[in-house]
């Protein structure tokens, strides 16, 4: 793999001049104490730079160290979200450097430092992760603030701090010596700057045409955002306002956007390689942004963090090896059905106990359960199970008992998505007597661990194309558990019917049909498969249920991982 991860010489990694990847991401889900991540994009990031980390790759993380982190979710008996500041101290588990840089926000300087913590991968190999901090003496209070929440403000805050990910980033790895980077890795747009910071190191910035190439050269970027609104973009006003001119004005809406800043036309002008999240969200993304070239490298879950302990325990007998080279897991067909039933049976015991330790509520080992876990929002339609509620009930007194695990928090501002919570807990009151609904509160890496390994299977219903991937499903896949799923994201490549799980829908995307009737044909068929397929399936043949679990692990599990993942980044991007 070239000089990208440690060569046979005698290498140092306590050297930062030996490091060639730095990875740029305004999240990072990679420990519980670290509250800095707000759903799948951190912690899709945490789990890359862990494989990193096991396939002794020379690389560097860089984030932002959020003071008060996303927000603690609260939920009351109506489902109503409140949000509270996450109270955490940095120095329990990171250590502070000694390195200051600065960056200019409204022509003053605004102080940067850097907090370092070591993610050590199978061998021992460390990939540090170093998240940048304005909370110093010297700056302004409202300076000190700017990495206090998490897409916790406006668009002159985002643009701050976006500013500090990515022109900070650059300057802190000069600081901090890391000189010798070959590829930096643009996880999303909100690390934009971090390609403008490097075209004005260049001896003539001004000379954009000649330059852009080298910029380009050293720049990768992923894409995750399917929607036109989801990505960044602010007016010039602002920009001139906040960040200057770091280049002429007119090179800059070259690069940007004419109209408005784009972070995402101003990464797809200044990198050599683009891609989406999967093979479908690649080919929403060319259309999205004709004239760029746009691939794809379909997501994948650190197997070794998402596998339970009872599923881990057979694995590691019947699969020696299995947490560093994840391919094996091939070989999960080879696992006896009885020892496969079992680690679910104790997975899905350990998840009755979390729900009644946590919020007092009684399920059951025995009743058929559905796990859905997403961000609250429209698009995802997390009520789509719950459209019919006299159907569901009847489905559940005849074909055999349904109870429902919800999680996942609606962003502050999203009514809209407040709103669905406030409905699930509705009817989970309506529906009582009949089917079992819970929601746990502050959807976190700790419930998700429990909860898609214990669930039996794991439902995914957002509105077709808008899911870029979908790395739930992943995480359930590789604990045996299957997925009944749209078509979309990762399950179009994931899915073989009654093998890996089952469909909902098909995979054409027409965003201009009408969004009601969309929704009762979904749910239909939703309804029609669960009473038809899944139950009796469930109830009256436990020994192929268990076989369709196994087919996952073997088939789904065994792709579907980040070592997968970033051995294609290094073979079609960085090298």
């Amino acid at each position: 793999m070239t000089d990208l991860a440690l060569p046979a010489r005698p290498y140092s990694e306590d050297d930062p001049a030996e490091c060639r990847i730095a990875y740029f991401s305004m999240e990072v889900g990679i420990d519980e104490r670290l509250p800095i991540y707000s759903g799948g994009l951190g912690v899709l990031a945490g789990d890359t730079l862990r494989s990193f980390a096991d396939l002794r790759f020379r690389a560097v993380g860089v984030s932002l160290l959020y003071s008060k982190g996303y927000f603690r979710q609260i939920l009351d008996t109506a489902g109503n979200q409140t949000e509270e500041p996450v109270a955490w101290r940095p120095p329990e588990v990171v250590r502070e450097l000694a390195a200051r840089v600065t960056v200019t926000i409204e022509r003053r300087a605004v102080g940067i430092r850097a907090w370092q913590y070591d993610i050590t991968g199978l061998t021992g190999h460390v990939v540090p992760l170093l998240l940048l901090d304005t909370n110093l003496e010297e700056n302004r209070p409202d300076d000190r603030e700017i990495t206090a929440r998490l897409y916790g403000g406006d668009d002159r805050y985002r643009l701050c701090q976006e500013i500090v990910l990515g022109v900070g980033g650059i300057r802190m790895l000069r600081a901090l010596g890391y000189k010798n980077i070959r590829r930096h890795h643009l996880n999303e747009g909100h690390a934009s700057f971090l390609a403008l910071e490097l075209l004005c190191e260049l001896p003539d910035p001004t000379a954009v045409a000649s330059d852009i190439h080298a910029v380009r050269r050293a720049c990768v970027f992923t894409t995750h955002t399917p929607v036109p609104a989801g990505h960044d973009q602010f007016d010039w006003g602002l920009v001139q306002e906040v960040l200057g001119e770091p280049i002429p004005a007119a090179e800059l809406r070259m690069l940007g956007g004419q109209d408005r800043l784009n972070m995402t036309h101003l990464a797809l002008n200044l990198s050599g390689h683009v891609n989406g999240v999967a093979k479908k969200h690649g080919e929403v993304s060319q259309r999205m942004f004709p004239g760029y070239a746009v691939d794809s490298i379909t997501n994948g879950v650190h197997a070794a963090t998402w596998v339970c302990p009872s599923v881990r325990l057979l694995f590691d007998r019947h699969i020696p090896g299995w947490a560093s080279d994840p391919f094996s897991l091939r070989n999960a067909i080879k696992i006896p059905l009885e020892d496969l039933h079992e680690a679910h049976l104790e997975a899905k015991w350990r998840l009755v106990r979390e729900v009644r330790q946590r919020i007092g509520l009684e399920l059951s080992s025995n009743a058929f359960t559905i796990g859905f876990a997403r961000r609250a929002t429209a698009y995802k339609r997390p009520d789509l199970l719950l459209q019919d509620p006299e159907r569901l009930a009847a489905i559940s007194r005849d074909a055999g008992r349904i109870q429902i695990v919800y999680a996942g928090k609606a962003h502050p501002h999203d009514e809209p998505g407040k709103e669905l919570i406030r409905r699930i807990h509705a009817m989970a009151e309506r529906l009582r007597g009949d089917v079992t609904i819970v929601y746990l509160p502050d959807y976190s890496m700790e419930i998700a661990r429990f909860l898609t390994a214990g669930v039996d299977v794991w439902l995914n219903t957002p509105l077709r194309p808008r899911e870029a991937s979908g790395t739930s499903g992943m995480k359930a896949a590789l604990n045996g558990v299957p997925s009944l799923s749209i078509l979309d994201g990762w399950w179009i490549e994931g899915h073989v019917e009654g093998i890996t799980g089952w469909s909902i829908g098909d995979d054409e995307s027409d965003e201009t049909a009408d969004s009601d009737a969309v929704a009762a044909r979904d749910a239909s068929e939703l309804y029609v498969k669960l009473e038809s397929v899944l139950l009796p399936l469930y109830r009256e043949n436990p020994a192929r249920w268990a076989q369709v679990g196994q087919r996952t692990i073997a088939i789904n599990g065994s792709f579907f991982h980040t070592h997968r993942m970033v051995q294609q980044y290094a073979a079609n991007a960085y090298i």
